[in-house]
């Protein structure tokens, strides 16, 4: 199947590959032992295929020929992940064919059957030879130093998880966040991120390298134009308008100073930024544009946050002042359920120990606690224009911040804190603003967040994050830092 341009469309869905490894030596000397790793494997596939995830599995590979033809297969399955069960004891020549052909992460699973092995069983067993293949049934230890060594000599990065095949074992907790992660770099890596306008003169902290983004993430930047985004306000009907002021009434608590002209301009901005995003297949936008006296563009953009905010709300985020870094950081959130709105620091409140964060603009309103609030301002701060504006809190309860940092040696890292979204009184600005305490208490981590070079804005999503943020650092080859 093509598309309009004759080019073969592009199977883009997630998927991971799953082998187990023995060696063939053994089957002929223990009855059995085959087949009972091999319902190891066929266990291991189901409960990864339970987790919604898409599983090429090439069962057991004992030997270097079906090694070469497994790493082959997995490249041409196109496979995001490899998961190698150690089964049993195996040489590592079965292994490092596979994973150097394939050349995506891999997760070493050290998964015994049983916590312990039943010795007076075991040792009341009067055939030596059928006391051996059950010990080899319980040999998963013993090739993981073999295999780690191949592997850090080959250069190859590797990840292990060790526990129990049994489902209720907290390996699997493990298994699933890095299946979360896996996701999570997929989607960044077919993510298509609009960088509209400029950035906002001064903010240095902002400024991006571009390159670096697609190279970590594999992000296609696509450049847009304000100027088309007003073309397309231009072609909006009038009765979508009605429609999407109906929606907006819906969605926020519009609170009665709005009035229905600035509703209706709120929507017909709203609907070209769908078509525009849809003409491009966005996934994320970045935004900023100062102006210079064109009345269109102005409009455009001084009535752009409703629209940007229900684009935030479904899964398009959109981060202002062109902080391409932070719509990176959002999108990372969002693609893990977490939501992820955009923020910057507000204010300190030592007498209740919490930190206020919001910002101007759009907010995750998916996230958001209670009914968002839409407030008229007569002045954006700091930028051009006036119009409708979100108010909003995120959700009570723990949430995760996240920063994408250059570091100033040309890379990225991941700077991350837990913490919890706090009740209690905000700033009613027509802001997104919430109040968040963090275990280290607001002065050091505001002195620890800072130290680490994030830039003012950050991510806010809910829910422990760290797990599954570190093991997407680890598949990308960039630092996490832990704040707290």
């Amino acid at each position: 199947m093509t598309n309009e341009r004759g080019l073969e469309k592009i199977d883009q869905r997630h998927r991971v590959g799953l082998f187990s490894v023995g060696l063939d030596t053994y089957w002929g000397q223990f009855a059995g032992l085959r087949e009972r790793l091999e319902e190891y494997n066929r266990t291991i596939a189901a409960r990864l295929e339970g987790f919604g995830t898409e599983v090429v599995n090439l069962g057991m590979i004992d030997g270097p020929r079906k090694a070469a033809a497994a790493g082959h297969a997995f490249r041409q399955s196109d496979v995001d992940l490899i998961f190698l069960h150690v089964a049993t004891y195996a040489l590592s020549s079965t292994v490092l064919p596979v994973v150097r052909r394939a050349r995506v992460p891999v997760i070493l699973l050290n998964l015994s059957p049983q916590a312990a092995i039943d010795y007076e069983a075991f040792n009341r067993m009067k055939d030596r030879t059928a006391m051996t293949g059950e010990w080899l049934a319980h040999c998963q230890a013993c090739s993981v130093p073999e295999i780690s060594n191949v592997f850090r000599r080959s250069g190859i990065d590797f990840h292990q998880v060790t526990g129990l095949l049994d489902q209720t074992d907290e390996a699997w907790a493990e298994i699933e966040d890095w299946l979360a992660a896996s996701r999570v770099a997929h989607a960044m890596e077919h993510n298509r991120l609009g960088v509209m306008g400029h950035y906002y003169g001064g903010m240095l902290d902002i400024y991006s390298d571009l390159t670096l983004q697609s190279s970590v993430f594999g992000t296609h930047v696509e450049i847009v134009e304000v100027d088309e985004l007003s073309a397309l306000r231009r072609e909006v009907a009038s009765e979508a308008i009605g429609r999407r002021v109906a929606l907006i009434r819906d969605v926020f608590d519009v609170q009665a100073d709005c009035s229905q002209a600035e509703l209706e301009r709120a929507a017909r901005t709203s609907l070209a930024l769908d078509r525009l995003v849809e003409n491009y297949r966005l996934g994320s936008l970045a935004y900023y544009y100062k102006g210079a006296g064109i009345q269109e563009n102005e409009d455009t953009l001084s009535s752009i946050i409703v629209g940007n905010s229900l684009l935030t709300g479904r899964g398009i985020p959109v981060a202002g002042e062109l902080e391409i870094k932070n719509a990176q950081a959002m999108k990372i959130l969002d693609c893990l359920g977490a939501g992820g709105s955009f923020s910057e620091f507000y204010a300190n409140d030592f007498v209740d120990d919490v930190i206020l964060l919001g910002h101007d603009g759009p907010g995750h309103i998916a996230i958001a606690d209670g009914k968002p609030k839409l407030r008229p301002l007569g002045v954006y701060h700091g930028k051009v224009g006036s119009g409708l504006s979100i108010e909003m809190s995120v959700k009570h309860g723990p949430v995760t911040l996240l920063s994408v940092a250059e570091d100033g040696r040309g890379r990225l890292k991941l700077v991350v804190a837990e913490g919890e979204s706090v009740a209690g009184p905000i700033l009613e600005i027509g802001n997104t603003n919430s109040r968040y305490r963090f275990p280290i208490g607001a002065r050091a981590f505001l002195e620890e967040w800072s130290r680490q070079g994030a830039a003012h804005h950050c991510a806010i999503g809910l829910g422990r994050q760290l797990a599954k943020l570190a093991k997407l650092a680890a598949l990308l080859g960039i630092d996490c830092v832990r704040v707290c």
